[in-house]
C-alpha cells in the first residue's frame, strides 16, 4: 500500500466498499485505503513540521505502521508494552515504550542485546521503577535508554480537582529534575527522552451534542495555555541535568496544540489514521473514517428488528454508550437500549431495518482504533472499488500483548 496523496475531490466509500466486499463472509474487518491517506496527509500537515511518532496501539497491524512509517513526516515508533516494542524493534530502529513495564523476561532481552537496546526508550515515572529496572537488567551490559514521563493533566481547585489520565506522579519541573538526577546517576542508564500525554485535550472531543461542549473547550483553553507553561519549565529543567534527544507529547486530537509548543519535538498519533467513531467530534479537524466491522444478519425476531450475530467490541474506557460500536451501513440503524451489543447477537432498530434479510451485511465503526484488531485475524484493503490485499493484525500474527 502507499500513502501518496489522494488526487480528486473526497472520497464517498459506500458504493465502492459495498461492491468490493458483497462475497466475502461475515464477521470481517475492512480498511478503506482512500480514506486512510486521507488522514495521514491530514495528521502530518496538522503537525506543522514536527515529526509524528506512530502511536502502535492504536493500529496493531504491523504492515499498516510500516506504511505510515514511509510517509514524510512520520517517524519512529511509540509502542505500548516492552514485548510488543522488543517485536517491532527487530524491524525498526526507533522504538519508545509508552507505559512503564515491569516485565522480567523482557527488560533481561533487551538488557542482553545490543542492537535492540539501542532501538528502544523505556519510560519511566518514579525512582522506584527507575531501581527495580535496574534490578532486572543488572550493572553490566549495552547502555539502557531512558524516557521520562511528565504529569500533564489539568488540576483545579487547588488540586481537589483532576482533569486527564492518572499516569506520571512527576508533574513539577523540580520532580522531573530530581528524577533526571536518579536516571544519570545510574551508570547503566541513559536519559534521552521526556513525554507528556495530554488526553484531557487529545481524546475529549470538544464538539460533542450538547451544551457540555462548551464547557470541554473552556476547559481545554485553560489546560493547554497551563501546561504549555508547565512543560517547557519541565523541559529546561531536565536538560539542565542532561541532554535530550526528543521530547514527546499530544495525540491525534491535539496535534496542532501540542506541535505549537516550541519545546516539544515531536507529537505522538494513531489513532487518527483510522479514524474511529470517537473523532468524530472534535472542531479542529474532520478525518474520513476508515475502519469498519461487518456483521451478517442472521434473525428477524420482528418486522421491527433484525439480529446480527455478534458485535460486542465495546471499547475500553469508563463503561458508558460512547463505548458501544456504531451501525453505519445501511443509514439509520440503532443498537436496542436493553441489549446494546452483544457478544454473541446485536438486535437492530430503525427505519431501514425492514430491508434488510438474512445474510445481508451490516456495517459498523468501533469506538476506538487499534482495538478493532484484537477481534480479527486479518484487515480487507479496499481501494476504490476493489480489494487491493489482506494483511494480518497483531492478533493474525499469533501476537496478543496485552
Amino acid at each position: 500500500m502507499t500513502l501518496a496523496p489522494l488526487d480528486g475531490p473526497a472520497h464517498t466509500p459506500w458504493p465502492e466498499l459495498l461492491a468490493a466486499t458483497a462475497h466475502l463472509d461475515p464477521p470481517f474487518a475492512v480498511l478503506d485505503l482512500a480514506a486512510v491517506r486521507t488522514n495521514a496527509h491530514q495528521l502530518v500537515q496538522r503537525a506543522a513540521g514536527k515529526p509524528i511518532r506512530v502511536a502502535s496501539k492504536s493500529i496493531r497491524v504491523r504492515s499498516m505502521i510500516r506504511d505510515a512509517l514511509e510517509l514524510p513526516g512520520m517517524s519512529g515508533i511509540l509502542a505500548f508494552t516492552l514485548p510488543e516494542a522488543l517485536w517491532l524493534a527487530e524491524e525498526h530502529d526507533d522504538v519508545v515504550v509508552g507505559y512503564p513495564t515491569t516485565h522480567r523476561e523482557a527488560l533481561e532481552r533487551l538488557a542482553e542485546d545490543e542492537l535492540l537496546a539501542s532501538r528502544i526508550t523505556l519510560m519511566v515515572d518514579s525512582p522506584e521503577h527507575l531501581d527495580l529496572t535496574a534490578r532486572i537488567v543488572g550493572p553490566d551490559g549495552p547502555p539502557i535508554r531512558i524516557c521520562l514521563e511528565l504529569d500533564v493533566s489539568l488540576r483545579l481547585a487547588g488540586g481537589r480537582l483532576h482533569v486527564g489520565a492518572r499516569r506520571s506522579p512527576v508533574r513539577t519541573p523540580e520532580e522531573a529534575a530530581a528524577l533526571a538526577r536518579e536516571v544519570v546517576a545510574h551508570p547503566r542508564f541513559e536519559l534521552v527522552g521526556l513525554m507528556g500525554y495530554e488526553g484531557q485535550i487529545a481524546g475529549v472531543g470538544d464538539n460533542q451534542p450538547g451544551l457540555a461542549r462548551y464547557a470541554v473547550r473552556a476547559m481545554q483553553r485553560r489546560s493547554a495555555a497551563e501546561l504549555a507553561e508547565r512543560r517547557a519549565e519541565a523541559v529546561a529543567a531536565v536538560r539542565s541535568v542532561a541532554p535530550l534527544e526528543f521530547v514527546n507529547g499530544g495525540g491525534t486530537g491535539s496535534l496542532e496544540l501540542t506541535a505549537a509548543e516550541p519545546a516539544v519535538t515531536e507529537v505522538a498519533a494513531g489513532s487518527g489514521l483510522f479514524a474511529p467513531r470517537l473523532f468524530d467530534f472534535y472542531t479542529r479537524f474532520h478525518p474520513q473514517p476508515a475502519a469498519y466491522f461487518v456483521l451478517s444478519v442472521v434473525r428477524r425476531p420482528s418486522p421491527r428488528h433484525a439480529t446480527v450475530l455478534g458485535g460486542g467490541w465495546v471499547a475500553s474506557g469508563a463503561a458508558g454508550k460512547d463505548r458501544l460500536p456504531t451501525p453505519v451501513w445501511p443509514p439509520g440503524l440503532s443498537l436496542v437500549d436493553q441489549e446494546g451489543a452483544g457478544e454473541v447477537q446485536t438486535p437492530l432498530v430503525g427505519e431501514r431495518v425492514a430491508d434488510l434479510g438474512l445474510g445481508d451485511h451490516v456495517w459498523f465503526r468501533h469506538t476506538k482504533a487499534g482495538e478493532l484488531s484484537e477481534h480479527v485475524d486479518e484487515m480487507v484493503l479496499v481501494d476504490g472499488d476493489r480489494i487491493v490485499g489482506v494483511v494480518p493484525t497483531y492478533r493474525g500474527e499469533g501476537k496478543t500483548f496485552l
